[in-house]
């Protein structure tokens, strides 16, 4: 029925749209009761189904943080643990290897001590002996020569003689003071020694102390970590964003050093393996190319594990160190044999550059193209970075275990985020919900605002009645008490 059907029923169309609305206005006021039930039943019903949704999504939020906490003290304790162990490791090898030379030491010590000891004593100030004769001088200088002219020539004697053996005794004084600054000087060496030595024994011990405060402060780093405070797991946190966005660029670079190589060593591969063959829609020269990179890394991989300098296969660190060290031997062997291959590959594609460049060039009808003095340098850089990018890519391994270790926490906290914005979502949906059914029944009313406005004057003027009534009846009442 269309609406110049509905306008018909009366040869006025205003007045038919007037019946049409009172007629739609008496059905809504007949089914205002019921309407309001439906409106805020199916309201409340979303936004309990909302409700408990959120309520998931809230539990799964709080396991998912719960996990996320337990990965994190994980990982920092695995890493507070590797970093104690080298501490200890490095403070062992420093106490073995000065101790060890303790013994040495010391006897240099006693020995350099006991040379100091002897020069000084040698070098002890003697002053000498008074002569015997003196006394007899001093008695024979108390005579007086003036009465006798021989005593005056035995005390002349006597003076001049006294003079020589005065030039002799000042003579071997002078010569034992330098032999005895003689031995001083000779005390110098042995002084520097033991200062040398002692300003080696402090530096070790400072080397000692350093590294104990370090571990101190690791191990308290470690108990907080352990006893799982909001502090720990803030560091631990931020730490892990750090180290995630720091090893992707690192591993960024290496894809590009990646592409570099693949570049390298694509182009003599077609000529190795066929530029035409396909396997599965790609060149089987490009999958080639791509095995040996793969393989590379792969061996990159293990050697870094042999090594023990990462910790992505716990099997390899569980093998004897003598089966390491042959797994060390033999992956380093492959890349070299690798390298070595990727360099001879780079030779070949200069080659085949300077073929290809030939060919166009007496395709075109020109000259051919003379050789130039130092091409050589274009294919020894060439070479040099076939035989280079295999060893770079060997330290892919760090970054990809940080990359790997980080990547669990940035997943859950990215987890955490997502659930907890659905959770807030949702609650909000729920909340509108059951706001709008109370909006949607306010709505509906304003249509019938006209019976509504009757019906309320009906009921307050019966009210008014029933008042009166009730107080007249009181009255009578009260009349007849």
């Amino acid at each position: 029925m269309t609406l110049d059907n509905l306008l018909a029923i009366t040869p006025y169309p205003a007045v038919s749209a007037v019946l049409w609305l009172v007629l739609a206005a008496g059905v809504l006021y007949l089914a205002r009761a019921s309407a309001h039930k439906v409106i805020i039943t199916v309201c409340q019903a979303m936004h309990d189904v909302l409700r408990l949704a959120a309520q998931s999504f809230h539990a799964a939020e709080q396991r998912l943080s719960e996990r996320n906490r337990e990965v994190l003290l994980a990982a920092g304790r695995e890493a507070k643990e590797r970093i104690i162990e080298r501490e200890f490791d490095r403070v062992a090898d420093s106490v073995h290897r000065d101790l060890s030379g303790y013994p040495a030491l010391q006897r240099t010590l006693s020995e350099s001590i006991a040379r100091i000891e002897e020069d000084h004593q040698q070098a002890v100030d003697v002053p000498p002996d008074p002569p015997g004769w003196v006394k007899a001088v001093d008695a024979i200088a108390k005579i007086d020569a003036r009465k006798d002219g021989a005593v005056a020539e035995v005390l002349a004697d006597i003076h001049e003689s006294l003079i020589k053996a005065q030039d002799k005794a000042l003579a071997e004084y002078r010569n034992a003071s330098r032999e005895r600054h003689e031995l001083l000087r000779r005390m110098m060496p042995h002084w520097r020694r033991i200062q040398q030595t002692l300003h080696r024994v402090n530096k070790n011990v400072e080397s000692l102390l350093d590294r104990s405060r370090s571990i101190d402060r690791h191990i308290d780093e470690y108990r907080e970590i352990v006893q799982g405070t909001e502090r720990a797991l803030q560091v631990l946190s931020s730490s892990s964003l750090v180290q995630f966005f720091v090893s992707a660029l690192v591993l960024s670079v290496a894809v590009g050093g990646a592409a570099i190589n693949f570049s390298l060593i694509a182009r003599p591969m077609a000529e190795m393996v066929g530029g035409t063959v396909f396997i599965g829609g790609f060149r089987t020269a490009e999958i080639a190319a791509l095995v040996i990179i793969m393989v590379e890394i792969s061996m990159g991989l293990f050697l870094m594990e042999s090594l023990r300098i990462t910790r992505l296969f716990p099997v390899i660190g569980a093998l004897p160190d003598k089966l390491r060290v042959r797994m060390v031997a033999v992956t380093f062997v492959i890349l070299l044999l690798l390298a070595s291959v990727e360099a001879g590959l780079a030779y070949m594609r200069e080659i085949l550059m300077q073929d290809e460049l030939a060919t166009a060039e007496l395709l075109r009808g020109g000259e051919p193209i003379a050789q130039s003095d130092y091409v050589w340098i274009t294919t020894a850089a060439q070479m040099g970075m076939g035989f280079t990018l295999p060893f770079a890519l060997v330290f892919v391994a760090i970054p990809l275990e940080t990359f790997v270790h980080s990547l669990r926490t940035v997943l859950g906290l990215c987890g955490i985020g997502l659930l907890r914005t659905v959770h807030l979502v949702l609650r909000l949906l729920g909340n509108l919900f059951l706001h709008a059914g109370n909006a949607l029944v306010r709505l509906y009313d304003i249509p019938i605002f006209m019976p509504l406005w009757i019906e309320s004057a009906y009921r307050k003027r019966d009210a008014a009645q029933r008042t009166a009534a009730d107080r007249v009846a009181d009255q009578y009442a009260e009349i007849a008490s």
